[in-house]
């Protein structure tokens, strides 16, 4: 029954959980925000223990300060506008003005204090996904806590008992948070700064989003037909490259926050899987890759030496995964002749194109009107033309003459003479047949020649 009593206990608890909610934002550290899409420096750490910071691709670390030997950071979730790429945003969630948030980096043995506001329309928790800490600070709404309502600030506060890399996340409404990009990295380092030290560390998060080209909402509902696939909320040609000097150790962490796996591959170099969502893999346990499969929640770490110069691609290894939204309900029109039905349907559409006759690489050059805010199903240039790829693809870059902490594009590589691939028109060997194989006549190519009256 509500009465008057139930009635005013419960404004009493309202006006007691904003005073809660006040008194914890006071006792928080300022919020830091970025809203910029480019690749932050690596933020080296100004107190507490040393540590040799990450460069999360296309994203940025969160400062912290401390306070009686307790490290402090402040994540906002709140509403945001994210750049795909050039041409497109979208409207997200995430931490701190970015989606994904920031970057969280602390060491091996630190106890943080993570106070959490919620700017959000709905109330949310954050899950510190992969982390060993107590069970109240897990971050699962109703299970574990309650409800971080909009307005109010929750503080965790725990120890870092391992190094590795692990990720945060909402545990409330969590279908509809992560589709709408509420995710962050969390890096802990080793106590030791020189244990397992590489020369360049990158971190990205693997995420997808349905947007609707014209659109700038992603579809909350959508379980596996995305068609956005992005490496921290950016598609190619946004996302950033890679960078290393050539001799460079380096190590790339990518934790996978999708609904299907990714076999992600880079060229020119092989690689040892040196981190699992458990940890660090002894150096006598792991194994030697050119691809590898991450799975739904899963981290994985590779780490290799960059002793091979040149403009490397890395990028997943499902086709569909390196192509932007507009391509994937393409019907498939190879052998199908276009020429005499095109006119008659551009006088109804004056913008159409024929086109998919001799397959869709021709849709790279072709200057197609699209809805706003859409990205073309193919597209960044290099050198030589379209790299025909969108989505989930980057260069790996490896320069001789690299300074150790530049991270500036050095432009692309110039192939040493005789190193390139190029066409020949003299000299070729001749072609030879199968001996057991007919040689064709002019009445078998005729039979094989399909009719006119047959492609109508």
């Amino acid at each position: 029954m509500n009465t008057r009593r139930h009635f005013l206990g419960a404004a009493a608890a309202l006006v007691a959980a904003g005073a809660a909610s006040r008194n914890a934002l006071a006792a928080a550290p300022e919020p830091h925000h970025h809203t910029s899409a480019d690749t932050a420096a690596p933020l080296h750490p100004s107190a507490g223990r040393p540590y040799n910071p990450v460069v999360t691709l296309n994203g940025w670390s969160l400062p912290f300060r401390m306070k009686d030997g307790v490290k402090e950071f402040h994540l906002v979730a709140e509403p945001v506008v994210r750049e795909i790429s050039p041409g497109m945003t979208a409207k997200l969630w995430g931490y701190n003005g970015s989606s994904p948030g920031p970057t969280i980096e602390a060491v091996e043995g630190d106890r943080v204090r993570l106070f959490v506001t919620n700017k959000l329309p709905e109330h949310t928790t954050i899950h510190w996904h992969g982390l060993i800490l107590p069970c109240g600070m897990d971050g699962v709404g109703g299970l574990t806590q309650r409800q971080i309502k909009p307005g109010q600030t929750f503080v965790y506060e725990f120890v870092l008992r391992k190094s590795g890399t692990f990720m945060y996340h909402p545990h409330a409404d969590e279908m509809v948070q992560m589709a709408m990009g509420a995710m962050g990295l969390f890096i802990v380092h080793p106590k030791n700064p020189r244990q397992m030290a590489v020369q360049r560390d990158y971190a990205f998060l693997i995420n997808a989003y349905d947007i609707d080209p014209g659109s700038s909402v992603p579809k909350v509902n959508t379980m596996l037909d995305f068609n956005l696939w992005t490496w921290n909320s950016r598609a190619f040609p946004g996302i950033a490259p890679l960078l290393a000097r050539t001799g460079d150790r380096v190590r790339i962490r990518m934790g996978n926050l999708t609904m299907t796996n990714h076999p992600i591959h880079l060229h020119g170099h092989a690689f040892e899987v040196s981190g699992t969502d458990g940890g660090w893999v002894p150096k006598g346990a792991r194994w030697p890759e050119v691809t590898v499969d991450i799975a739904v929640g899963q981290m994985r770490a590779i780490e290799f030496i960059a002793d091979n110069p040149g403009d490397w691609a890395f990028h997943c290894h499902k086709s569909h995964h390196t192509m932007n939204a507009m391509g994937h309900s393409v019907p498939t029109m190879i052998g199908v002749q276009q020429d005499d039905l095109t006119p008659a349907l551009q006088k109804l559409l004056p913008d159409y194109m024929a086109m998919g006759s001799k397959g869709m690489a021709e849709m790279t050059e072709m200057e197609m009107p699209l809805p706003d805010n859409t990205l073309p199903m193919m597209t960044g240039r290099g050198p030589y033309g379209s790299v025909e790829m969108g989505g989930m693809f980057s260069v790996f870059k490896v320069r001789d003459d690299l300074a150790p902490d530049d991270y500036r594009d050095p432009g692309w590589y110039r192939m040493p003479p005789g190193t390139q691939a190029h066409a020949v028109t003299t000299g070729l060997p001749p072609v030879t047949t199968d001996p057991g194989e007919p040689k064709p006549t002019t009445e078998t190519l005729e039979v094989r020649k399909p009719s006119h009256d047959h492609q109508h």
